[in-house]
């Protein structure tokens, strides 16, 4: 494509993003997630509750009983809630990491169970949150079509271990399904990447620039023929952890620290 038609598909990309963003049960949405602890955790809007909702919730909610591997909810009296569309006073629940997972919801409020490096929360989104609207505008570098680029994949024989920082202080352990390499400035850069179920590559990646978030950013290449992606670092953006204090997000293993600068897609401006 020209580049009028590119630096239009970017702009629409960058729109749909942030809506995604923006929309209903999307990252801005986020308004809790609570670590469970093996026995009653209790839920509402009462300060004392382990599990704190929003104010307009009743001060309790009801409870989760935890056995350090099940989660079961217990709606309290006078109280409905629906799991997948169904009123409950009680059920046990899948995580969101399930292929049929159960999400609670009652007066605007989703919740769910989130397994996370071997632990398990309930993460909360509050859709009438005012967040939604009240992002600061993003900002982004210049669109430059030499910033995307014709990528070749090489998938591991089996799937490689990588030790991957994340938003708590923590390492979590990773499966990187292959190495996604491209050429840039004349020289021959590899980030370990994992294949989606869209047949996209995730990549997390960590350069030299200085205005960018400093743990890294994400992309995802999308496939074209045979091995080859591309690679458009244009549509690089921020994890959701900058938008959010209840994202669990991981950043780029060190094997994908680019001595380069990719001056190209999302800048940090420390502003969410």
């Amino acid at each position: 494509m020209n580049s009028e038609e590119y630096e239009k598909s970017v702009l629409e990309w960058r729109k749909n993003d942030d809506a995604k963003l923006r929309g209903e049960n999307g990252w801005l949405s986020l308004a809790g997630l609570f670590w469970l602890n093996e026995g009653t955790n209790t839920a509402g809007s009462d300060s004392a509750c382990d599990i704190l909702l929003p104010p307009r919730a009743p001060a309790s909610f009801g409870t989760f009983e935890f056995d350090g591997k099940n989660v079961s909810l217990r709606v309290a009296d006078g109280l409905q809630a629906e799991v997948n569309g169904k009123l409950v006073k009680r059920a046990v629940l899948k995580s969101r990491q399930d292929p049929k997972p159960s999400f609670i919801t009652f007066d605007g409020l989703r919740m769910v169970v989130h397994k996370h490096n071997g632990r398990s929360a309930i993460r909360i989104w509050d859709n009438l949150s005012p967040a939604r609207e009240s992002l600061a505008p993003r900002e982004w570098y210049p669109i430059d079509q030499k910033y995307c680029f014709r990528a070749n994949y090489t998938r591991f024989k089996e799937p490689v271990k990588a030790n991957l920082p994340n938003v708590f202080g923590d390492v979590e352990e990773w499966q990187m399904t292959g190495q996604l390499s491209f050429e840039f400035n004349g020289q021959t850069h590899a980030l370990d990447v994992t294949e989606q179920d869209d047949g996209s590559l995730f990549v997390q990646f960590k350069d030299s620039t200085q205005n960018t978030y400093p743990p890294g950013r994400y992309v995802y290449a999308q496939p074209e023929k045979g091995t080859q992606y591309t690679l458009d670092f244009n549509i690089a953006h921020n994890p959701p952890c900058v938008f959010t204090p209840f994202a669990t997000c991981a950043f780029a293993p060190k094997q994908n620290h680019l001595k380069a600068a990719i001056e190209a897609g999302e800048i940090y401006t420390n502003k969410h």
